[in-house]
């Protein structure tokens, strides 16, 4: 992988020339915010490239840095497609080759038409070498489609990008369109005016999750609505994803409005990763339907997320203006060890997930460069791994976890690449089913135009 900037970054002094009778110390200019940027990004690329499934290609659920082969057939749904969007980045920006890119790509894909689906859904983990599936929960054995839409936004986005390309690269094009094409989405409407997240072919319904905002599962309803094969109707998202109406919140945080009502979070908001996973492709700038304007929801959303870490009601050291972020990671116990929470204004345990900041760049850039300035610049020893930021840290608690998830480092380099260029953004709004099935679920965006 291209590394134009080493892995060591430069120090705020350096020792640049010396004089045998005048030894003369100069500043040297830290990394500019384009350059910090792609270098996160190349360093997160790192966990899709560096350390994907060797068999599959896809992203394994976890790395733990103290002990490599720790699940290590394990791999995830949502974090593959995020995965993919981090390969199309690395060819974008040339930290790998085009050639090796569109490889890489091709096995992954090829490991998808063969691994478990239930009426096309792919379950949340797989077993990285045969494709079968690895229960997520006892009830969790089968088809999980919010994580299925995660990887079919990213399947959209290979379609656009390699759909001109060599012969080898449309047949690539062509393998991520049958893939997601293949999902039977009206199917996991149950025959109700609402999505079901999971279904088994041991245990049906039995989890009984109708997928209701607000939280992460947005991209699914867009998904469905714009499947040219398995479609749902528009009824389908304004009774089940908006509830009629109920999605809305007149309650307001730091006097900045919350906008819906966040799940499991009455008059707050929820984990960052909801403003994130279902946004690394949808364009939230200028997108409004009956409900709100997005760019408000996800910007709205992280600026009271910021506000609260660093007013800080509760105490905690290290939050402040540059150290804030709040999404679910790993996370500290209360009796040290090493867990996993959703992190959030009503569940604030003191631990900061840089995801969260850095994930959020292209609704506060001026926030989130002051964070990745601080990551790189003042706790690079502390908190940047081999494969970019650690997962989870506490200051308050001077805890810190050398482990990584694929959809917390997954969400990183595509978000800021949305920032640069808005990539991903453009690539996804301008297929025509996506923006057919946006208009369906009347939707209408000054960004793109429709």
């Amino acid at each position: 992988m291209k590394n134009h900037f080493r892995h060591i970054l430069i120090l705020t002094f350096l020792l640049s020339s010396c004089k045998k009778d005048n030894m003369v110390v100069e500043e040297v200019p830290m990394l500019s915010d384009i350059e910090l940027i792609e270098k996160a990004q190349e360093d997160v690329l790192g966990y899709f490239w560096n350390y994907a499934h060797p068999s599959s290609k896809l992203a394994r659920e976890r790395l733990h840095e103290d002990n490599l082969s720790f699940e290590e057939n394990i791999v995830t749904t949502a974090g593959s497609g995020f995965g993919f969007l981090n390969i199309l980045l690395g060819i974008e920006n040339q930290y790998i080759s085009r050639t090796e890119g569109v490889q890489h790509l091709e096995t992954a894909l090829s490991f998808l038409e063969t691994a478990d689906r239930f009426h096309g859904a792919w379950p949340h983990w797989m077993d990285g070498i045969n494709g079968q599936t690895i229960p997520f929960s006892p009830l969790d054995n089968g088809g999980d489609l919010v994580e299925t839409a995660f990887l079919c936004q990213a399947l959209i986005c290979i379609r656009e990008y390699f759909k001109n390309g060599s012969i080898q690269e449309q047949e690539l094009a062509q393998k991520a369109d049958a893939l997601w094409k293949g999902v039977e989405w009206n199917w996991y409407t149950k025959g109700e005016n609402v999505l079901y997240w999971h279904w088994s072919p041991d245990f049906e319904w039995q989890l009984n999750l109708p997928i209701t905002g607000y939280n992460e599962g947005l991209i699914a309803y867009v998904m469905a609505a714009s499947s040219p094969t398995h479609s749902i109707t528009p009824d389908v998202y304004h009774n089940g994803w908006a509830r009629n109406g109920g999605i809305l919140s007149g309650a307001s945080q730091y006097d900045i409005p919350v906008i819906f009502n966040h799940n499991g979070a009455p008059h707050n908001v929820g984990p960052l990763f909801w403003a994130q996973y279902s946004f690394l492709t949808l364009d939230p700038r200028g997108l409004t339907d009956n409900y709100a304007n997005y760019w408000d929801v996800v910007k709205n959303h992280t600026q009271i997320i910021y506000q609260h870490s660093v007013q800080n009601p509760n105490e905690f050291e290290g939050y402040n203006e540059k150290c804030w972020g709040l999404t679910a990671s790993y996370s500290r116990n209360s009796d040290g060890s090493t867990g996993y929470a959703a992190h959030q204004p009503n569940n604030d345990k003191g631990v900061i997930t840089p995801t969260a900041a850095l994930s959020s760049i292209p609704y506060t850039p001026d926030e989130s460069l002051k964070f990745l300035h601080y990551l790189y610049e003042d706790m690079q020893d502390e908190y940047i791994g081999i494969v970019g930021p650690y997962d989870a840290f506490s200051i308050h608690y001077q805890w810190k976890t050398p482990r990584y998830l694929a959809i917390d480092q997954g969400t990183i380099g595509p978000m800021m690449e949305n920032y640069k260029t808005q990539l991903f953004w453009n690539l996804f709004m301008n297929a025509p089913e996506i923006k057919q099935g946006l208009t369906d679920l009347d939707f209408s965006s000054a960004q793109h135009g429709f």
